[in-house]
């Protein structure tokens, strides 16, 4: 008897070959049937009818950081509303585990170093989750049958480096004991089912004290020993950031990335391609380390965004604007002190010149500071400007863009949210964007949902993007989108039986309303532990998403099941070999 039957549905099966009508019946987790509409003979527990909805494989989010989230919000929303059923975890070097038992402060120390470089709430961070593990399969333990999405983790090269040198992680070069060791450890951890190694190089990147994070200080060498440990290993992959993956790559960092994914003889993806017509330039130096390790026997692939995803700015508090060369010293200072500097003429000279430089990269994009849009705001002053762009407030005053935006944000003590509109919404910006994502080694992704929880919110790239591809640009059909959203990260990863519907493989479905697929506006809300704030986004037209054959959305709301299966290297996942 099948457990549940969904009638006359629409079928994109995530391999991109044209859609068509069937039911589809699902028992014990697995897709158990696919048969023309009226033909399935067998019983079900129960059913219905999608007559003119799309039913899709469940979405693969290939870059997440839900490894915390999890533990309180055992839904990963809103990623799981918009209809991803399955998240990659553990990225860009930072993990929750392993933990050194014999130094309980390490994990004091994570916790800022997570609230620092991945813009989560320390609140919520102390208050959320056990911290009762050690080893990596004991935190895997403590999600393993109590969470409602698929997730699969990477073990972060920091929390490896953290284990075994401790506080010397952080400026030090092991030992070769220390490195043997490190190397043991990691094995233990895809033994015990991680999927494989993450790493950051990215000048970005610093802890809760301000320093370089702990797998910045590591030399070529230790990351090509522990990137030949992944070869040995059922089903695991690479994972890296460098400075250049915001902007360009230098050439160090192109041999690094080849060296890494030969090493390992398996995929390295790396986050985020930015597509941007004003630097038509940047695509194919991105290109090139893919280019090379084909020739050397790797593959790297590189993550990119379909949608422009909101993220806000302050000048209060931690974010974006703190990563542009010289504005982290002053956006650092105490607020009566970052006030005073910011309204001085001649600060503000120099931060606009080192913000229009070569070395701020891609942040260069944020200094038009015209074309910010004012959100919260909490003076009497500002009263009336939520909602207008700076330039026009600006005219009005007879200052320039930046002088008025400051002024703005001191009247609330630098406590007014920024949004800034995007510079790269341009027709030619998205031809480069749909031509982009022809290339093989270009793939989806790069949401980072279940980071920078209050000032982005890139979990529904799904939904928007769909809804883009059916009724605005149009820049990819259906049943292509829908592939480049499952089969394509499931394939990369290996996952077994996941990314497609066909007869036998996990019941990870989508059901929605092609007409009215689309994500609503991201707004804040107060619902983290210790009332921490984050960004959320309703999902439009989905009307339910089930994992592992359980419906756990219904119209946008969780059903309170958790039926996912935290994702294994080698039981849950396929070796992706690129030798």
């Amino acid at each position: 008897m099948l457990d549940h039957l969904i009638k006359s549905a629409t079928v994109v099966d995530g391999t991109g070959t044209p859609s068509y009508v069937a039911d589809v019946g699902i028992r014990d987790g697995r897709i158990a049937v696919i048969a023309e509409p009226g033909t399935v003979t067998e019983d079900a527990h129960t059913s219905e009818d999608a007559t003119d909805r799309v039913l899709a494989p469940g979405f693969v989010d290939p870059h997440t950081h839900y490894d915390a989230q999890l533990f309180w919000d055992p839904y990963a929303t809103p990623s799981l509303n918009h209809g991803v059923t399955t998240v990659a975890n553990g990225n860009c070097g930072f993990t929750l585990a392993p933990l050194n038992p014999d130094r309980p402060q390490d994990a004091d120390y994570t916790r800022r170093m997570m609230s620092k470089v991945e813009g989560m709430s320390l609140v919520a961070l102390e208050e959320g989750a056990p911290w009762d593990w050690s080893g990596f399969g004991d935190f895997l333990d403590r999600l393993d049958g109590r969470i409602a999405v698929n997730a699969g983790f990477m073990v972060g090269h920091c929390a490896l480096r953290r284990y075994v040198m401790g506080e010397d992680a952080v400026g030090g070069q092991p030992t070769q004991e220390q490195l043997a060791a490190m190397i043991r450890l990691f094995h233990q951890a895809m033994d015990e089912g991680a999927w494989g190694l993450s790493t950051t190089q990215s000048s970005t990147h610093s802890d809760g004290d301000g320093q370089p994070v702990a797998s910045r200080h590591a030399e070529p060498a230790e990351l090509l020993a522990l990137s030949k440990a992944v070869s040995e290993h059922e089903g695991t992959q690479l994972e890296a950031i460098v400075a250049g993956c915001l902007d360009q790559f230098s050439d160090d960092e192109i041999d690094l990335f080849v060296e890494m994914s030969s090493a390992a003889g398996r995929p390295l993806n790396w986050n985020v391609l930015t597509i941007d017509a004003a630097v038509p330039e940047r695509v194919p130096r991105q290109l090139v380390p893919s280019e090379r390790a084909r020739k050397a026997g790797g593959r790297i692939v590189a993550l990119t965004m379909p949608i422009l995803t909101p993220m806000n700015m302050s000048l209060g508090t931690f974010c974006a604007l703190n990563l542009i060369p010289g504005w982290g010293d002053i956006l650092g200072l105490p607020v009566p002190e970052r006030i005073a500097k910011l309204r001085d003429p001649d600060v503000r000279a120099e931060m606009l010149r080192r913000a229009d430089s070569k070395e701020a990269g891609v942040f260069r994009r944020l200094a038009n500071f015209g074309r910010y849009v004012i959100g919260d705001t909490y003076s009497p002053e500002n009263e009336g400007l939520t909602g207008r762009v700076v330039r026009d407030i600006a005219a009005e005053r007879g200052q320039d863009d930046f002088q008025c935006l400051v002024e703005i944000c001191a009247n609330d003590e630098l406590r007014t949210v920024l949004w800034p509109m995007p510079t790269d919404n341009d027709p030619d910006s998205w031809e480069l964007r749909r031509q982009a994502w022809e290339h093989e080694d270009i793939m989806l992704g790069g949401s980072d949902a279940g980071a920078h929880l209050d000032r982005m919110c890139g979990a529904p790239y799904t939904t928007r993007f769909l809804g883009d591809c059916l009724r605005g640009r149009k820049l990819v059909g259906l049943e292509r989108a829908v592939k480049m959203l499952t089969d394509d990260p499931a394939q990369l990863f290996g996952l077994r039986e996941r990314g497609r519907i066909a007869e036998g493989y996990h019941a990870d479905l989508v059901l929605f309303d092609p007409e009215r697929i689309d994500a609503g506006k991201a707004t804040l809300v107060h619902d983290l532990p210790g009332d921490s704030p984050r960004l959320d986004s309703k999902a439009i037209g989905i009307e339910a998403v089930w994992v592992n054959g359980v419906a756990a959305i219904r119209d946008d709301v969780v059903t309170g099941a958790v039926p996912g299966k935290v994702l294994r290297s080698g039981r849950d996942t396929r070796t992706v070999s690129t030798r």
